[in-house]
């Protein structure tokens, strides 16, 4: 299989940052996702190339193995243990019995296929094997979807298009802007009757409402004609969940906030439990004043 350097996937350098690797990862993927590109078969190679690069550089462990072993990083534990028995039992690596494969239990991650991997060992160790089909843990997928906020304010099923294929989620009340959620299952098949790989979904949530979201806390400003913040009375505001009616105290002053207890936006698997909602009031000064307006505001100021 062909190497892919997984810096120059992602336009960095080998000293990048753990933030320049995310930022740099989202960037391309939004630009190159199949849903972007639906006639374009490069753009959707090149996107799982992303994820597959993403997926190693963003884990500080994997990160190391890929730095340390390029493009056999993915047999660096094996290797180790190989040549660790190799420098327990002399010359030959298997020397009293087994291999770094024996035990059934056991699964190890990789995604290339088996020539690669075979030559690999044959390169380190020579050509003896233990006669034993080893059994792999598929890849692990990584991936970047998008959610309106007020999607996001109830649990739903939406059908996302990852890695080429159509994933049909259950997205819970209360996701969060760059919360990771693992699918099991979900990643590239196994090898030699190993379980498949997991698939891992980063959520952007793009806001399409009035509101400002503050973790499970909503904010938002409205605004106040003048004669209403002096008299009171009653004002009435949409909110996620419907209309709610505000009560206006008389003498308002601009500026004044009313929090509006369970309001605000559910809090992540925790049914019926709820943020609080902060209104803001922005008292609105009226302008185009006709002759009379004028001249009631000037009796007033004398009042006053």
């Amino acid at each position: 299989m062909d190497y892919i350097d997984y810096y120059k996937t992602l336009g960095i350098d080998k000293n990048a940052t753990a933030d320049e690797i995310k930022k740099a990862y989202r960037k391309l993927a939004r630009k190159h996702h199949p849903d972007l590109n639906p006639n374009d078969p490069e753009a959707a190679k090149f996107f799982q190339q992303l994820n597959e690069a993403n997926e190693v550089l963003s884990d500080p462990e994997k990160r190391k193995k890929y730095d340390q072993y390029g493009k056999d990083w993915k047999h660096a534990e094996q290797f180790e243990q190989a040549r660790q028995q190799q420098a327990n039992a002399g010359s030959n690596p298997f020397a009293g019995g087994g291999s770094p494969f024996d035990g059934n239990e056991g699964y190890y991650s990789y995604s290339g296929d088996e020539g690669d991997f075979s030559d690999f060992f044959a390169s380190m160790f020579g050509s003896r094997g233990s006669g034993r089909q080893a059994r792999f843990k598929g890849n692990d997928y990584h991936a970047s979807i998008s959610v309106k906020l007020s999607e996001a304010y109830k649990t739903h099923k939406q059908v996302f298009a990852i890695n080429g294929k159509n994933v049909r989620i259950a997205v819970p009340a209360g996701i969060a802007n760059g919360q990771e959620i693992k699918l099991p299952g979900y990643g590239s098949p196994g090898a030699n009757g190993g379980p498949a790989g997991d698939l891992y979904l980063t959520f952007d949530i793009e806001n399409d409402t009035v509101f400002e979201r503050r973790g499970n806390d909503l904010y938002v400003n409205v605004p106040l004609d003048l004669y209403k913040s002096m008299l009171g009375g009653e004002e009435t505001l949409d909110t996620l969940s419907g209309k709610v009616k505000l009560k206006v105290a008389p003498e308002t002053q601009n500026g004044t906030k009313v929090r509006l207890k369970g309001k605000g936006f559910p809090v992540y698997k925790k049914d019926g439990v709820y943020g609080d909602l902060y209104v803001t009031y922005q008292v609105q000064l009226p302008t185009h004043l006709t002759a009379k307006e004028k001249e009631l505001f000037e009796q007033l100021s004398k009042e006053r």
